[in-house]
This record gives C-alpha cells, sequence and structure tokens, in this order.
C-alpha cells in the first residue's frame, strides 16, 4: 500500500542563534495540548490549502492556524516558503482580536526567514 504524502513539509523558524522559539514553546505546554496541535498541524501538513475554521490568512503571508484547547485557544502563526509550512510563532490566545505585537514578531521573523534563505 503506497504510503499518502504530505502536500507541504513543516519546518521550525530558526534565529541567527540555532533557537526555534516555537519549538521551544510547544515543548513547555502539556502532554494533551501537544497531542491537539500536533493534529492540528498535521491537517494544514496533508490538506494544504486550508481554510477556516482551521487555517485564516491574516495577510502579507502570514496565516494562523487556529486550534482549540479544552481551556482556551492557540495560534500558531506561519508562511508558506516552497512548499514548506514554517511555524514562525505561537501563543495563548487571550483576547478576541489578534494581538497585534503577535502578529509583528511573525511578520519579522517571516522577513528574517527570507532574508535567511537568500544567503
Amino acid at each position: 500500500m503506497e504510503k499518502i504524502k504530505p502536500t507541504l513539509n513543516v519546518e521550525f523558524y530558526r534565529e541567527s542563534n540555532g533557537n526555534e522559539p516555537v519549538r521551544v514553546w510547544l515543548q513547555s505546554l502539556d502532554k494533551s495540548i501537544k497531542i491537539i496541535l500536533g493534529e492540528d498541524i498535521s491537517k494544514v501538513q496533508f490538506r494544504w490549502p486550508l481554510g477556516m475554521p482551521l487555517v485564516r490568512s491574516l495577510g502579507q503571508g502570514i496565516h494562523e492556524l487556529r486550534s482549540h484547547i479544552p481551556n482556551g485557544i492557540i495560534r500558531i502563526l506561519f508562511m508558506i516558503n516552497n512548499k514548506t509550512m514554517v511555524l514562525l510563532h505561537g501563543f495563548i490566545k487571550k483576547t478576541q482580536k489578534l494581538p497585534l505585537q503577535d502578529f509583528n514578531i511573525a511578520k519579522e521573523r517571516a522577513k528574517n526567514y527570507e532574508r535567511q534563505e537568500k544567503k
């Protein structure tokens, strides 16, 4: 039986010092939350392109993965680059509106990622 291949690869954004902030953040979460996020990331990886309610485009090449956990909402902001889902920023959402600070972190990391790719 042929194995189904993912539409996208998944990669963590890496800072110039080698730190992967989304990986570090994910590792800090409870196991039950990691399982939910892993399943949602996998859905995007195997079924891209996806829309609401799981994925929403925020503009400027940034998308948000919208995961619901038992006591809240988690967002992972990502970009698509050459069939790769690059995980830029993750946070537990506390307000209805996407915090501008979190969007700005993702935009800055996306710019840095693109600069690193050109080297």
